[in-house]
């Protein structure tokens, strides 16, 4: 069966928000709609709408004017199974000593590495995007050079990779959150398979909104693999909730972001420890002074 998209561009999250509700009343119905921020600097919103028929090309162009938005364009995509196609093209991912893979490369997992699974149906965070490389890296670093976490979180954790990863290097308890409550469900999968259960605790929050994230803290080692716009918002919550001396690990950031999110730390009393490139992104690592 053929899959439809449609997909638009504008500049204010509240029009988005509104034309995305507006396209959820078409017929035919999209069995999917979507609003997201471009990950470009650019401040725009994407709205993306899934059909299983062809939508009206003359209503979406419509509801597109009317909200200032950029035509719609309709695609057909092909009959695809997408697993397959994901596990074809994600090959295992090496971070200093993690190694990240599918099921499908079980037999690959070299000896004396730290393994971490992550099916490729549940691809966002398998380490293959640059920020999660990042952060992955710089745990390792970190570890290497002598940080013993006894406090650790993983905030915005999608499949709690970053979790999982500092739960392997240490016998303390982790807690991974996210403000998507498929995602912590994919997260606490991924930490059975991982036979992490009772190590790693998967909580919905948004930020430090939940009352085991705050009676657990401060903590030593707090991992934010999100936005330049989360991450400077959350950065006051940061410097309360950092131990003295901890760390902070942050990514999602474009590389003409991250003055303006380092600043926004160093507000907050934490010092600069590392930046580094993996692709287009740039990765943090900040202590709290």
């Amino acid at each position: 069966m053929p899959t439809f998209t449609a997909f638009a561009t504008l500049d204010d999250r509240d029009r988005a928000d509104a034309l995305a509700e507006l396209i959820e009343d078409l017929d035919p119905a999209p069995y999917g709609v979507g609003v997201f921020e471009i990950e470009d600097g650019s401040e725009r919103w994407e709205i993306g709408a899934y059909f299983l028929e062809r939508p009206n090309d003359v209503v979406l162009d419509l509801l597109a004017a009317a909200h200032g938005a950029t035509a719609f364009v309709i695609s057909e995509l092909p009959e695809t199974d997408w697993v397959a196609h994901v596990r074809r093209e994600l090959t295992p991912v090496v971070a200093g000593r993690f190694f990240v893979y599918g099921s499908h490369d079980a037999d690959k997992v070299p000896a004396g590495s730290v393994p971490l699974l992550i099916e490729a149906a549940m691809a966002f965070g398998t380490g293959h995007h640059g920020t999660t490389l990042g952060c992955l890296s710089a745990l390792d670093r970190l570890e290497r050079a002598g940080l013993r976490a006894q406090r650790v979180v993983d905030i915005g954790c999608g499949t709690a990779v970053l979790g999982m990863a500092a739960a392997k290097l240490w016998p303390e308890p982790v807690l991974a959150s996210d403000i998507d409550p498929v995602a912590v469900e994919t997260a606490a999968a991924n930490v059975r398979a991982n036979g992490l259960a009772g190590r790693v605790t998967c909580l919905e929050a948004a930020g430090f909104g939940h009352p085991d994230l705050l009676a657990a803290a401060p903590f030593d080692l707090i991992f934010a693999n999100i936005l330049k716009a989360p991450l400077i918002a959350l950065a006051p919550d940061m410097g309360r909730h950092c131990a003295p001396g901890g760390h902070v690990i942050l990514s999602g950031i474009l590389h003409e972001q991250a003055d303006e999110v380092i600043a926004a730390y160093l507000a907050q009393g934490f010092t600069l420890v590392s930046r580094d490139a993996f692709g287009d992104w740039t990765t943090l690592v900040m202590k709290r002074s």
